[in-house]
């Protein structure tokens, strides 16, 4: 059994590499919903929406619906890819397939397993990011080279949208229970995160309750880079989810501890 002090080491990525091994055998299946959704995002509102709509203004540049919604659908896909990974999929490899249990049953410490399961739910963000911006690209709403840093920060919101979803799985007591954190958490940060509209038609007080909101600083930084105008707000954003992940990651590794040692 491991101490109460944190051990860890780079081991953990023989962790992330069980789950790669593990990824390339149905990676063709979970490339679709990424290689898909955009598009048909992108063609709903375009033929729809972005008509009624007309052009908006976003930082001070006139653009279309489409565009300006264009950046948010890679934020949401970032977020759902390390989210859900280390949730649903996290759960069924510690409950139902009981691979945390043989892992933990090799020299690897219980935080390297959840580090590596963090990690690896981080890359699945990275993965899915440079999937929809390429997709994204053929329609002309991303502006290289300013776009190559959507990806780097993807992966630092993967780990922050990861240890979150480690903590919950560290305290849901089924995977039913899982609906509750997405329908208290997640989908309020989907519709409300400047995904669909600008946080300007928000109330005062609402847009304060937006900027506490993780997705809304990922959305920030993905616009502003896919855009190619970044400013010193991308510094504020990128902190905020720097802070997100110093205060999950601790907390996901003590109560995951907490779960699985007895």
């Amino acid at each position: 059994m491991a101490s109460n002090g944190f051990s860890i080491s780079f081991r953990f990525a023989r962790v992330w590499l069980r789950n790669f091994a593990v990824y390339r055998k149905i990676w063709k299946i979970s490339f679709l919903t990424p290689l898909l959704e955009p598009l048909f995002y992108l063609s709903a509102f375009g033929i729809g929406l972005s008509v009624m709509v007309g052009e908006l203004s976003y930082r001070g540049t006139a653009m279309t619906y489409t565009a300006f919604l264009a950046p948010a659908l890679i934020a949401m896909n970032v977020m759902n890819g390390a989210f859900f990974e280390t949730t649903y999929a996290s759960f069924v490899r510690m409950y139902y397939q009981k691979t945390f249990d043989a892992m933990m049953a090799t020299p690897l410490s219980l935080e390297e397993i959840i580090t590596g399961e963090i990690v690896w739910g981080a890359t699945k963000s990275v993965m899915v990011a440079a999937v929809i911006t390429g997709v994204v690209s053929f329609f002309g709403y991303i502006s290289y080279p300013s776009a190559f840093f959507i990806l780097p920060l993807a992966f630092l919101s993967g780990l922050a949208f990861g240890s979150l979803g480690m903590f919950f799985t560290s305290i849901v007591p089924s995977i039913e229970a899982f609906n509750l954190p997405v329908f208290l958490f997640i989908t309020p940060m989907f519709l409300f995160s400047g995904t669909f509209f600008p946080l300007e038609n928000l109330p005062l007080w609402a847009q304060r309750v937006a900027y506490a909101l993780p997705l809304t600083h990922l959305v920030d930084a993905t616009r502003a880079f896919s855009y190619g105008i970044p400013g010193l707000g991308i510094l504020w954003n990128v902190l905020y989810l720097s802070a997100f992940v110093a205060v999950f990651y601790p907390i996901a590794l003590v109560k995951m501890r907490k779960r699985l040692i007895k």
